[in-house]
Order: structure tokens, then C-alpha cells, then sequence
């Protein structure tokens, strides 16, 4: 099914002419509203007429976190407060928040990008929609909210927490779809198992952000839920959810591109990469009026594929992130994702999903451990079994990862459950400094 399907299909080269348009106009917009973005531009020597081909981006200098804390909280607002109708803003756990500002115009735009995701994910008209994501600064609830609003859902705006509640109203109003993290669709399961409900449970449809997944993990979630999960993509300096999205075929999350330019470039030099190459994403927002970008730095590692789904749409999709370029430990000299250690996790059946890796240093050497929880406390009734597990997991992870790590086997219940994104990583590697 398609929201705007004469959109949806569009011929490659149809698209990229909107884009390149579209790009020039965003150039001009920004030289002529945006004082920081008029200097910057400036010095770089671009002007819209300078924008030949979609190639000439490459000349427009990089957008970064900092360049938006560093202009807290409206330095780069394109238009007055009066005609901004509304603010969203990151956690500001490192500083100052992120802060963004819509227009009328790009909170349209915004609704109609989710309902195209929402229903290539096999959203309808007929289904009651359960969202337990936290609604407030953070734009993941409200997106989503809109979205389905648009294609007619029935939205259950429970926010996130009071979990126990949440699967009450799941049973009671026969809720067919799950907004959420993945992480905490799974504690969600857990507990309606525990609670001997979960036959009682309706769910078909997993509409999940917000935080990584791994295909293991999913599998896991599925089987849990015994719904058909689908990830969706985005963040609030790019506009929030609704950047890409999962179709039926999961074969990539298709980007709207006529509103996002999308690159992949090396993290580390900045230069762009060929097609089909893995590396960092960078959009370039062609449409937003109240905070648009000029080729944002992500720091999400993925790659594009261009060619035609088999859903029908031709927008390019990416894959899932690999990984963040500033979430990835670095344990001595090897690259390390968290994804890769949860895919190795997620292929044992007598572990449970949660987990958490610790990062120490010792004699000027990083180490990692990998606490994993176990599905079952009886398996701490037998030392063999579950040295034998412990050595298995060690093996599988140094064969995927190239480096030992020690690999913690701890109690079942024994690590934090999440109502919103996981946060996996403990570095104390500067706790002794």
C-alpha cells in the first residue's frame, strides 16, 4: 500500500531533479534568513547559482551537533518565532539541548513523511495504535502520533512507563500496532508473559525506533510479541521520525528523499564515498523551514542502495545503522559496535536480551566486558553448563570481534530494564584519572 504514491514511484531521475531544485532553493533560503549559514556560505564561496548538479554539494561545508549548540537556543531558526508553532529538543545530557522549531508548513510535511512509513509498514485505517514513547521535547511520540492521525489510525497515546497499565489497555482496547523502542517492546513482552497474559494480547504490527536493532534482536522481539516488527528512522535535528522506513519487504529503510538529501561520507577525512559504500550518513534537509540543515552530520554508520524495491518504491533505502562514529569503542585498536556484540549475544538461547558492556583501563590498556543475563537462574545450578556457555559466547565473540573481552554471566532480572532508548555502554576507562 502507498500513502502518495505518484511520489513513491518516481523515476531516479525524476527524483534527483526535485532534489537539485529543491537544493538550490534551500541554498538561497539559508543565504537570505540564516545569518550563520549566510557567513558560512560565504566563506565557502557557494551561492544557489553555483549549484549546477547534485554533485555540488560537496561544496557546501558540513553541519554539525555543535554548530546548533553553539547558536542555543534559535541561532539557526529561519524564520521569527511568531510564525514557529512549535519546539522539540534533545535530552542535553552533554550540555545545552538541541533545540528545533517548526513551521506550520514543516509539521505537514513532517505527518505526511510518517504516514508514507507508517503505511509502507502495513499501518491501515483499521488499526488501534498503542504509542510508548515518551511525549514531551522528544519528537519520536509526536511524529509518529501524526502520521498515523494522517492515514486514519486509532492513536492510544499511553507515552512511555507504567507498564503494567500499558498491558492492560493492550488487552482491553485490542490494540493491534506498538510504537516503541525495540528494548522496551521486549520488556513489554516479558512482563505480559510473567503476568500470564500474553495470549491475551493482539499485536500485529512493531513500529520501532528511537534506538539500534539488530535482525536478532527483532527475531527475538517477533517471537516474543508475535507481531511483524519494522524499524523507522530519524532525529530531531533532521526533523525527528520519518526520515526513513521499513516497507513490507525489509529490505532497507526507504529515505523521502524529495525532502532529505541523503550522502555517505568517511568519518574521519569527510570525503564523500561512491555509491554503495559504508560509511557515515549526512543529510541535507530540503524542505524545512524552521531549522533547515545543510548537510548534517549524523554520525550514523550505514550504506544507500538506489536500485527499485520490490515494494514498488524507487526512493533509496538505507541500511540498518551499523553503528554511531562516536558510540563505537575503540578496544585496543580494534573497532568495535555494539550491534556486533548483540548479534553474537541474540544466537544463544539461554541468554536473555539484555545486556551491557563495560569499558575499563588498566596498565594503559583498554578491556572489555560483556555482562550478559541469563535466561533462566536454574542454569546457576549446574557450574559445567554454565562454564561451558560462558566459553562458547567468549569464542563466538572473539571470533567476530578479533579481540578477547571477559564475558560476565549474570543473574536473570539482574540488569536495568528501559522504558525509552537502552543505554548499554558503562566507559570508566576515566573513572581512575
Amino acid at each position: 500500500m502507498f500513502f502518495q504514491k505518484d511520489i513513491e514511484t518516481m523515476p531516479r531521475q525524476k527524483i534527483e531533479e526535485i532534489q537539485l531544485e529543491r537544493l538550490k532553493h534551500l541554498v538561497k533560503y539559508c543565504m537570505d534568513n540564516i545569518p550563520f549559514y549566510n557567513k558560512r556560505l560565504t566563506e565557502a564561496g557557494v551561492t544557489a547559482d553555483k549549484i549546477k548538479c547534485l554533485d555540488d554539494i560537496q561544496y557546501i561545508p558540513y553541519t554539525t551537533k555543535a554548530d546548533i549548540r553553539d547558536t542555543y537556543p534559535f541561532g539557526l531558526f529561519g524564520q521569527p518565532m511568531k510564525n514557529i508553532v512549535r519546539i522539540h529538543a534533545s535530552s542535553g545530557t552533554t550540555g545545552k539541548p538541541t533545540v528545533v522549531g517548526y513551521t506550520q508548513r514543516d509539521i505537514d510535511i513532517w505527518s505526511d513523511c510518517m504516514a508514507r512509513l507508517v503505511t509502507a509498514a502495513g499501518a491501515t485505517d483499521e488499526d488501534i495504535v498503542q504509542i510508548a514513547f515518551g511525549y514531551g521535547l522528544f519528537t519520536g511520540a509526536l511524529g509518529l502520533h501524526y502520521g498515523l492521525e494522517k492515514i486514519g489510525a486509532t492513536v492510544v497515546p499511553t507515552s512511555s512507563g507504567n507498564t503494567e497499565k500499558q498491558i492492560m489497555l493492550m488487552q482491553d482496547f485490542q490494540t493491534t500496532a506498538l510504537v516503541s523502542t525495540p528494548s522496551y517492546a521486549q520488556y513489554i513482552g516479558e512482563l505480559a508473559k510473567e503476568m500470564g497474559v500474553i495470549d491475551k494480547i493482539n499485536l500485529k504490527l512493531g513500529l520501532f525506533g528511537s534506538e539500534g536493532c539488530t535482525e536478532e534482536m527483532r527475531t527475538q522481539i517477533e517471537k516474543t510479541l508475535g507481531l511483524f516488527a519494522t524499524d523507522n528512522y530519524g532525529m530531531s535535528e533532521l526533523m525527528g521520525p520519518g526520515v526513513s522506513g521499513e516497507c513490507r519487504e525489509r529490505a532497507g529503510m526507504h529515505i523521502n528523499e524529495d525532502h532529505f538529501l541523503a550522502e555517505i561520507i568517511n568519518s574521519e577525512t569527510g570525503e564523500v564515498l561512491p555509491k554503495g559504500s559504508t560509511g557515515e550518513l549526512v543529510i541535507t534537509t530540503l524542505t524545512k523551514e524552521g531549522i533547515p540543515m545543510l548537510r548534517y552530520r549524523t554520525k550514523d554508520i550505514t550504506k544507500i542502495n538506489y536500485e527499485p524495491c520490490k515494494c514498488g518504491r524507487t526512493f533509496a533505502r538505507m541500511d540498518k545503522i551499523k553503528g554511531r562514529s562516536d558510540d563505537m569503542l575503540k578496544i585496543r585498536g580494534v573497532n568495535v559496535f555494539p550491534s556486533q556484540i548483540e548479534s553474537v549475544l541474540m544466537g544463544f538461547d539461554e541468554i536473555a536480551p539484555h545486556y551491557q558492556l563495560v569499558v575499563t583501563r588498566k596498565d594503559y590498556s583498554d578491556r572489555l566486558e560483556v555482562k550478559v543475563e541469563l535466561a533462566d537462574d536454574g542454569l546457576l545450578e549446574n557450574f559445567a553448563n554454565l562454564e561451558n556457555l560462558r566459553s562458547n559466547i567468549h569464542h563466538s565473540l572473539k571470533t567476530v570481534l578479533g579481540i578477547d573481552t571477559k564475558v560476565s554471566l549474570v543473574e536473570h532480572k539482574s540488569l536495568e530494564r528501559f522504558q525509552g532508548k537502552a543505554k548499554r555502554i558503562v566507559d570508566l576507562r576515566n573513572e581512575n584519572k
